[in-house]
């Protein structure tokens, strides 16, 4: 019977969200839930791997269990053995059907910026300080650059093997909230360090360091000189996963 589970995890222990043989990752926490649950060794299967440090708020997965459980209660049998700082938030059967990889639309993540001299211990946790102040609309135009289908060469991590770089953007938005500026990127799919690497840019072009044309070269030629640092892992996190139909609202 497969099950579909919405997971929230504070990133900074671990080592991403794929199992490794060099440290403890969430696939392996959930995992491990999972056998001491029900007795029984399965594999997790995540909507994508989140990096090392990445936070998740609504991170999706599937998993097959022997058993037949009321899909509700599945997520308190794994919250009852998984660490404070991974949660299981909802549970449900999955139709037939569904992979929480290859069913996902869209994804959604959410980069947190705060603006001080100083860093603060009850923002830095989820969050990356920039000592200098921002200029939002110069962040706003740098956005617009990105929304559309391009190819994001420029904006992955040398060494990915994937078979093609080009990916659509669908919106990236601002906003703001307790001190801190979060950047939202709404996507069909995200390369290796992609986002932290847009927020760079971004960030650089506010600062005076990128211009628009440089950002727009930088999609059209797949120069990496063209573009702004990778940004901290700390300050990303992946908020939402949308499917059609909705795994938790289609079978009960």
């Amino acid at each position: 019977m497969r099950y579909a589970i919405e997971v929230a995890y504070d990133g900074t222990n671990y080592c991403g969200w794929q199992i490794q043989p060099n440290g403890m990752t969430i696939q392996q926490r959930l995992q491990e839930a999972a056998a001491a649950a029900f007795g029984t060794v399965c594999t997790v299967t995540a909507s994508g791997r989140t990096d090392s440090g990445v936070h998740a708020s609504g991170q999706v997965c599937h998993l097959d269990l022997p058993c037949e459980i009321p899909g509700e209660r599945l997520a308190d049998a794994l919250n009852a053995h998984l660490p404070e700082d991974i949660g299981v938030l909802r549970s449900a059967r999955a139709y037939d059907g569904f992979d929480a990889n290859r069913s996902a639309k869209r994804k959604t993540y959410r980069y947190s910026l705060y603006f001080s001299p100083r860093r603060n211990p009850l923002l830095d946790r989820y969050a990356t300080r920039v000592d200098a102040p921002c200029d939002e609309g110069a962040l706003s135009g740098a956005a617009a650059l990105f929304t559309g289908v391009h190819d994001f060469a420029a904006y992955c991590s040398s060494g990915s093997q994937v078979k093609t770089t080009v990916r659509e953007i669908y919106g990236i938005s601002l906003s703001r909230r307790e001190g801190l500026l979060d950047i939202y990127v709404c996507g069909g799919g995200f390369l290796y360090n992609m986002v932290r690497t847009m927020v760079g840019t971004m960030l650089w072009h506010s600062l005076g360091k990128l211009s628009l044309e440089d950002i727009s070269a930088s999609l059209r030629e797949g120069r990496r000189s063209l573009v702004g640092k990778t940004m901290p892992a700390k300050g990303l996190t992946l908020v939402r996963v949308e499917y059609s139909p909705d795994p938790f609202e289609a079978v009960r």
